[in-house]
């Protein structure tokens, strides 16, 4: 869709003519959310968006003005209307005695909002971060202080020539061990001084003073007792954005053109250990948090974390760094009705053409004897199988009006397909990777029905679609042979009791790095006044994790896979509730465990007894190919493919699996992977106007 947008651009004064072919009856792979009954948001998983995704949020923002709903008529017409920010977190904290806790912060608002036009110093550099992180851990060294009663002013910001702030500093390491915070604080400051003056101030110096800061720290750690928990997490964050800053100058990352790409052939957790990074800390919340943030376990298998480090870097700087407004920003609705159904409907007003109820097959090469000497391969064909047809010849109209809100619904309008009862009665998957069935078949020509093309498939579902391609291109071939892919699980629960009658002690929150089968939490209120129950629910709430399946995919012929493992991610839930909720929700469950009445039906209908009453409830089990997240291993990111790679001569990609400069699974991945496309192209936009995009 980002592709599809800047294409479409009125400055291109028409010269691109777009067709988007969409398989099914609705936008958004990942993304889609549908209504259901009650008018009930129904997504994928749980979708947040963070404070640093200006790419994305400065797309959506153009296209809500362009779109210019009238307010008295919808209520939500502007971008502001469509998220709020929301600065809670909470993680989830194993005690030494084995019991939880839960650490809740808030991050104070950022200035500014995403997709504001920047100002001042550009923030994405690494020596940027690395400043940052130096200021973070004197905030940090500060809080620690007056946790533990000690008198801790800021720290002076350091001023002068890099030969003063090395006398400075060499006076104070001669005291020997950094005693008292006090001297922390003022070595701290120090740090930030040097950095700042990288690479005029000698690199050896902020190792030194890292070092010393990381060795009273881990005194610190040490000494603090298992009771003191929240200390206890600030020295492990400590310790962790040291050995972080320590192996950023050691492997001279603010001057590598690669940036943190340098890093990826290392797994995160073992760069931050031969870093100095304490075991205590690397198994820490902090560190579970971000890796179940990225649904980062290889086989689905939470004991076999994984990330590239230069990843897991660069997306933990930005995310905390770098956010405006707030460090998240929760939807009023769907990812389809906020974010899908105004790209669809600005794109459908700039004369982009939609042909839903078509899947990709397969994309066909020219012959290699029909190209010239020195000619590339090039896309001939596009092999398309229709999986409906619209009564009528006409385009289908994908949107229903919820309340003024034009929103995807969960299941298609049969009403406007030719022989919809029948497809209906016969229940036919139209997004199931597992479901062929068809009512005809489409070939594209090129020169005829296409000129370039661009493939914005799930990464899972390149082998599938582009096996000419993999066979005969290197760089497709080695790109298909690293790439892994992970399939998650998730559930929604709608419940008659608010959080506070349900026991959640504090504010609505995110929370992530709990118990498996499903380590993250949202809790969801927004939404009970934008759906259409007729009892308002008391709470609403949407769990997710990995889901461990068999990898590759079971073959096509494996027709009962997917419910199979639709009923796996069940009774996953019912354990999960049965077993763990009350770690969060203490009054969720009675003398019989959990109190199965709390959650509501829908339709009105009679309610079933026991966990039976979870069926009128909503889960999913996100195995189809282009469902599944795409990991980013180490090893693994050099192979994958640029939208500017021009191996094949009239085609680009797109999507979050894509190098695109922020290699990992989410919105902001897949928006700049989409304008680099449009780039690829057009020429449009300037390399220079996609915020983030580093790569030299």
């Amino acid at each position: 869709m980002s592709a599809a947008f800047e294409l479409s651009r009125p400055e291109h004064g028409g010269r691109y003519h777009v067709t988007v072919y969409q398989q099914g009856w609705r936008l958004g792979g990942k993304g889609a959310s549908g209504r259901g009954p009650a008018d009930r948001i129904e997504e994928h998983g749980l979708h947040l968006w963070l404070g640093y995704y200006e790419n994305a949020f400065g797309i959506l923002r153009e296209c809500y003005q362009e779109l210019g709903r009238d307010p008295r008529r919808c209520r939500i017409a502007h971008w502001r209307d469509a998220f709020f920010p929301d600065g809670h977190v909470t993680l989830a904290d194993r005690a030494p005695d084995g019991s939880w806790l839960n650490w809740g912060a808030f991050f104070p608002p950022g200035a500014g909002a995403p997709g504001d036009p920047l100002t001042g110093r550009h923030p994405y550099t690494v020596q940027s971060y690395m400043v940052r992180a130096a200021e973070l851990v004197v905030a940090l060294l500060r809080s620690a202080a007056e946790q533990e009663g000690a008198e801790a002013g800021a720290p002076d910001r350091p001023s002068g020539t890099p030969e003063a702030l090395v006398d400075a500093a060499l006076r104070l390491l001669r005291l020997g061990q950094l005693a008292g915070l006090a001297a922390l604080l003022e070595a701290g400051g120090l740090l930030r001084g040097v950095l700042e003056r990288l690479p005029v101030a000698p690199a050896d110096l902020a190792l030194r003073l890292i070092d010393a800061l990381a060795e009273a720290g881990r005194r610190q750690l040490e000494s603090v007792t298992a009771a003191d928990h929240s200390v206890r997490r600030l020295w492990q964050v400590i310790d962790l954005v040291l050995a972080g800053l320590r192996g950023s100058v050691r492997f001279n990352l603010a001057t590598d053109p690669r940036g943190f790409d340098a890093l990826n052939d290392y797994e995160m957790r073992d760069w931050l250990r031969i870093n100095g990074a304490s075991e205590q800390a690397l198994e820490s919340a902090f560190v579970r948090g971000l890796y179940d943030l990225g649904f980062a376990y290889r086989d689905g298998d939470t004991g076999k974390p994984t990330i590239a480090a230069g990843v897991g870097l660069r997306g933990a700087v930005r995310m905390f760094f770098t956010y405006r407004g707030a460090v998240f920003w929760k939807m009023r609705g769907g990812m389809g009705d906020i974010v899908f159904a105004p790209l669809y409907e600005v794109l459908a007003r700039r004369g982009v053409s939609f042909r839903f109820f078509h899947r990709l097959e397969q994309l066909r090469l020219a012959p290699p004897e029909r190209l010239a000497p020195g000619e590339r391969p090039y896309v001939e064909a596009i092999e398309l199988d229709v999986q409906a047809e619209v009564a009528g010849g006409g385009d289908y109209r994908p949107l229903v009006d919820v309340r003024g809100v034009p929103s995807w619904p969960a299941r298609p309008d049969y009403s406007q397909l030719v022989d919809g009862e029948r497809l209906e009665n016969e229940g036919v998957a139209f997004e199931s990777h597992w479901d062929r069935r068809r009512v005809g078949r489409r070939r594209l020509e090129v020169t005829r029905d296409f000129d370039f093309v661009v493939l914005a498939v799930g990464g899972g579902a390149v082998p599938h679609v582009a096996g000419e391609l993999v066979e005969r291109v290197p760089s497709w071939r080695r790109m298909a042979a690293s790439m892994e892919t992970v399939a998650t699980q998730a559930f929604q629960l709608w419940m008659s009791e608010d959080m506070e009658q349900l026991g959640w002690p504090g504010p609505p929150t995110n929370l992530s790095g709990f118990v498996e089968p499903f380590d993250t939490w949202a809790d969801m209120r927004q939404l009970i006044e934008e759906e259409g129950w007729p009892e308002e629910p008391g709470a609403i709430a949407y769990f997710c994790s990995v889901l461990a399946t068999p990898e590759p995919a079971p073959p096509r012929s494996a027709t009962g896979y997917e419910s199979e493992m639709r009923r796996r991610v069940r009774r996953n839930a019912v354990r999960f509730l049965e077993r763990h909720v009350a770690t969060l929700w203490p009054r969720a469950t009675g003398p019989d465990g959990f109190r199965w009445e709390l959650l509501m039906n829908p339709d009105g209908g009679p309610h079933r007894s026991g966990s039976d009453r979870f069926d009128s409830q909503f889960w999913t089990a996100n195995v189809n190919p282009t469902d599944r997240y795409v990991l980013s291993p180490p090893g693994a990111l050099a192979d994958r493919l640029s939208p500017l790679d021009i191996s094949v001569d009239n085609l680009t990609v797109a999507g979050d699996w894509t190098d695109c400069g922020h290699n990992m699974g989410c919105v902001e991945s897949a928006v700049i992977s989409g304008r680099l496309a449009a780039h690829a192209l057009s020429q449009q936009p300037p390399l220079a106007e996609i915020i983030g995009y580093d790569h030299p």
